[in-house]
């Protein structure tokens, strides 16, 4: 009689592993590494025509395939640099700068108030770009047509236009597959 049970348990495990497999979906709450640079903006019209490059963080298989970054460090020659979630489409991801605050201590919850205390001055402020600040740790809620997620990094270095080192962890990632969507979304539409 267990058998069978173990045998699908089994089988489950296999379909899970394999569908991680051919995604590359990130393994959750494990701290990785990632340079970034330069940003985005900064480069050659030759460097650009080549797409993202190290300009942008994909931490899965999926968002590399779709050319779709789960994180752009991006900027103005000689101006302001600035972290953005959002890059193309009907992209609406989000960044919040939490403060400085350990990577290793921020969870799912705390992303959203660092305290954990109810309060309106408390709680994160999620924008569609943040400015870089050396040492500051950050919450991605990543909103894509096809991908849901929370991605959490802290900036280690930082040098103005050139490059961003971070570690990061991801704390929530799916891969949706949608099923209708009204139409007509526009960036500009006003309402009737």
């Amino acid at each position: 009689m267990k058998t069978p049970v173990i045998v699908a348990a089994l089988l489950f495990m296999a379909s899970t592993a394999k569908a991680q497999q051919d995604f590359g979906l990130p393994e959750l709450h494990q701290i990785k590494t990632a340079t970034l640079g330069p940003c985005y903006s900064c480069r050659s019209e030759a460097d650009f025509q080549k797409g993202y490059e190290e300009t942008a963080l994909f931490v899965s298989g999926y968002s590399k395939l779709r050319n779709s970054p789960d994180l752009l460090f991006n900027g103005f020659p000689g101006g302001d640099d600035y972290f953005q979630a959002s890059t193309a489409g009907d992209d609406m991801a989000l960044v919040a700068d939490l403060g400085d605050i350990a990577l290793e201590d921020v969870t799912a919850q705390l992303a959203f108030n660092t305290r954990n205390i109810f309060a309106f001055k408390r709680f994160s402020r999620f924008t569609r770009v943040a400015s870089i600040n050396e040492g500051h740790t950050y919450a991605v809620l990543l909103n894509k047509s096809e991908i849901r997620g929370l991605l959490i990094f802290r900036v280690d270095s930082y040098v103005h236009n050139q490059k961003v080192s971070l570690r990061y962890a991801v704390k929530e990632y799916q891969i949706l597959s949608v099923r209708a969507q009204s139409p007509g979304f526009d960036w500009e539409k006003k309402n009737q």
